[in-house]
């Protein structure tokens, strides 16, 4: 080390030595450039994943379902009016549940579907072991 006052020896860098205090800020700023790179390719490849995935499932989709309403016609028995929406070549089945008041499954049926058509509107029944105060599709399903 050098005295107070006294000069560096001729051929050396004035700063700080290389190496000796860790990395110098320029590395600090590549190393988060990079991460950052790394970061943003892999945020779109996620994204395109779930994309790809969510146009997949929703391509697949051949049978779709709705309970338009229903109505209680006694203790035992329910309607319920359920339109379906297919391709025009497929068949398959749709379950439905009745509820009680209290929650409980009184009634369960499926309902198949063969008709060569896109849209079917049909009226169901559905028997209950016990007064129903409610009727859910659980849903559908192509053969």
């Amino acid at each position: 080390m050098a005295a107070v006052g006294s000069k560096l020896p001729e051929g050396l860098p004035e700063g700080l030595p290389e190496g000796r205090y860790g990395r110098s800020r320029t590395a600090d700023a590549a190393a988060d450039r990079k991460l950052k790179i790394i970061g943003s390719v892999l945020g779109v490849l996620l994204l395109g994943l779930v994309g790809w995935f969510g146009y997949d499932y929703i391509d697949n989709q051949k049978v779709s379902a709705e309970v338009i309403k229903f109505d209680i016609l006694s203790d035992t028995t329910v309607e319920a009016h359920l339109e379906v929406r297919k391709d025009t070549d497929a068949r398959g089945y749709c379950t439905l549940r009745s509820q009680a008041r209290s929650g409980a499954e009184v009634g369960r049926a499926d309902f198949r579907f063969d008709q060569r058509t896109d849209r079917i509107d049909k009226t169901v029944t559905l028997r209950t072991t016990s007064k129903a105060t409610s009727v859910e599709l659980l849903g559908c399903h192509s053969d």
